[in-house]
């Protein structure tokens, strides 16, 4: 694979069995470089297998029938049972390349999406706020990559080149945030916001840093989670929207682990934040999941397996029910973890898919609950019906 960045790199060691690296999403801005690591110091169009069908369907778990090597999907979001989209990349077998597959209420297949760089391309957050509104950001070869469904095709939109998108948040067909990293050094937090008509940069109030998520439950209302400093003395970074200005907001800084990766939000006063820090002497990583009562962020007590675990993404569906899913940090061959909120704790739910690490999950409602990421050569979805979680491979 051409000029992978760091978290490339480690996803590709893991798919070659070579130690247990967490990884969050495929962006060449680091979300995790081995948590240890981090605190320590083509042309557009070019989709193989483009009617390539995922097979998801609860209770049934099995390979799906597409010839991508080595995908991967960053990030997922839906708007009903029968309307869901994930976003990441696969390797062409000389670049990066976009991918997106949709949930059409019976099958996930893939959908043509533009590739505007010959060195290479990838896809890290989506949105949707309908069947014909739909946002996916990331990257071509380290620049501002932004994408739009239509309900028709997916075109990329002119943006401002902010660096690498990490994530994207959009409540209406006027309102949507996207968050990365951006800067001549990488290393400058970057925050734009999409008005109806165009993209535009909004000041952070964080210059040196990395926002890795964003979350918005209404125009006066959003989150972009990250972290603040150089990658060797990081601290985690919490920032809000009340409609005019972005401001920090104090979050509990895990030891060890200076970095927030996921969040998500279901009004002014109840908003989760979710990551892992680093244990020193054991090589693994401790599950952290902050939560946000509208007036103060505070830690919540989270569940581990044995070897503990890095949280790379949360979705709530209300103040008594969330999920979040990441990897376990201490196997051999890393393991899915999904955990679950009911109002009281965070309990462990057994994940379908044994192997792999789950990057990006959504819930359209309390029945209807995805995940998804990548195991071994293969991207990985999987599906909650209010009762078991079923999965399948893509690739």
């Amino acid at each position: 694979m051409a000029k992978p960045g760091l978290e490339r790199g480690l996803l590709h060691l893991h798919r070659a069995g070579i130690g247990a690296i967490p990884r969050a999403r495929a962006v060449r801005n680091v979300r995790v470089i081995g948590l240890a690591a981090l605190l320590a110091g083509v042309a557009a169009g070019v989709v193989p297998s483009q009617g390539a069908a995922a097979g998801v369907r609860d209770g049934a778990a099995g390979q799906a029938s597409s010839s991508l090597l080595y995908p991967g999907l960053f990030s997922v979001a839906a708007t009903s049972s029968g309307n869901a989209w994930a976003v990441g990349e696969y390797d062409s077998g000389q670049v990066n390349r976009t991918l997106i597959v949709h949930w059409n209420g019976k099958t996930w297949r893939q959908v043509p999406s533009p590739n505007p760089s010959p060195a290479g391309d990838s896809l890290n957050g989506v949105a949707a706020t309908s069947a014909s509104r739909v946002w996916a950001v990331g990257e071509q070869n380290g620049h501002s990559l932004v994408l739009q469904w239509n309900g028709k095709a997916w075109r990329q939109v002119r943006s401002p080149d902010i660096g690498n998108l990490s994530s994207v948040a959009a409540t209406s067909a006027t309102s949507a945030w996207a968050v990365g990293i951006g800067g001549s050094k990488g290393n400058l937090t970057a925050i734009m916001h999409w008005n109806g008509k165009t993209w535009r940069v909004t000041p952070s109030p964080v210059k040196v840093g990395n926002l890795q998520a964003v979350a918005a439950t209404s125009a006066g209302n959003a989150w972009a989670v990250g972290f603040s400093g150089p990658w060797t003395n990081s601290k985690a970074l919490a920032e809000h929207w009340n409609g005019k200005v972005w401001q920090v907001v104090h979050s509990p800084d895990p030891a060890n682990a200076g970095i927030l990766l996921g969040v998500a939000a279901t009004s002014a006063s109840n908003a989760w934040a979710v990551s892992g820090a680093f244990r020193q002497g054991f090589g693994s990583s401790i599950s952290v999941i902050n939560h946000w009562n509208g007036k103060t962020w505070t830690r919540t007590a989270s569940p581990n397996p044995v070897g503990g675990a890095v949280f790379y993404s949360v979705a709530a569906i209300s103040v008594s029910n969330a999920w979040s899913v990441g990897t376990d940090t201490h196997t051999a061959t890393w393991q899915n973890v999904i955990a679950h909120w009911n109002g009281k704790a965070w309990k462990l739910v057994p994940s379908p898919i044994g192997d792999g690490s789950l990057f990006g999950v959504t819930a359209a409602s309390a029945t209807s609950v995805w995940a998804v990421g990548a195991g071994g050569s293969s991207a990985i979805i999987e599906h909650w019906n209010g009762t078991r979680w079923s999965g399948a491979t893509f690739g």
